[in-house]
């Protein structure tokens, strides 16, 4: 695990958003497929109702996505889990971990700290501005300094900083952006839906070391769309 643990008064929560309901929403998502044991005990630790309006605190364990405003989403945690078990369980296989890993949708930021607590390096690009300061604020509240954020066109990626041993997008385009490609090393890995809004597919794509990547697909989702531009 990541040596930037969240911290215990993190966890805190009464009724709804207690450690109880945390742990009901846990042992839901293994019974809903999620195999991974650090997936699991991250997303067990990690208090999503920070990340949401106060109004939907009631709401924050349940296995849904929610609105964070500016036409947004969080996302369901099954796909927050499922994503962050196919990039990490791609490195189990060949006996590693990504160190450094960029995510395209920094939101509310929900997912960035579920990465953050099991890699070393978490680069996060936020299109929309007043979402990447509040997903700024709650990494500054529950003391992330492996997070690196920027307010930027997400489909131009982060060159500055690749390559990156590991991309995931939390938006959906039809196909993911050659310059997003471009910033993963020869193995790296990509987890991204794609597709149009009324259907996608979470994919899986592998660098095999020579240019050509090989693609899996994970499973029909549900996100918002991939947009250019900043707001």
């Amino acid at each position: 695990m990541n040596p930037y643990p969240l911290p215990a008064a993190a966890f805190k929560g009464e009724g709804m958003t207690s450690q109880r309901a945390r742990d009901r929403l846990a042992n839901s998502l293994k019974d809903a497929g999620i195999r991974d044991p650090r997936v699991i005990e991250v997303i067990r630790n990690t208090p999503r109702h920070h990340f949401i309006d106060q109004a939907l605190h009631a709401r924050a364990y349940e296995n849904t996505a929610l609105p964070i405003g500016h036409g947004q989403t969080i996302s369901q945690p099954w796909v927050v889990a499922r994503m962050t078990e196919a990039l990490l369980e791609s490195f189990d296989a060949k006996g590693g971990m990504p160190r450094k890993v960029l995510e395209i949708g920094t939101g509310s930021g929900y997912q960035a700290v579920v990465l953050a607590a099991l890699v070393p390096q978490l680069f996060t690009v936020e299109r929309i501005e007043e979402l990447l300061r509040q997903a700024r604020r709650r990494f500054r509240q529950l003391g992330l300094p492996n997070v690196r954020s920027k307010h930027d066109d997400g489909k131009l990626g982060w060159a500055d900083e690749a390559p990156f041993d590991a991309i995931i997008l939390t938006a959906a385009g039809d196909t993911v952006p050659t310059r997003i490609l471009d910033q993963l090393t020869p193995t790296g890995v990509l987890v991204a839906p794609v597709g149009s809004p009324s259907s996608q597919t979470l994919i899986r794509l592998r660098g095999d070391g020579q240019g050509d990547f090989i693609q899996e697909e994970l499973g029909a989702v549900s996100f918002v769309p991939l947009l250019g531009g900043i707001g």
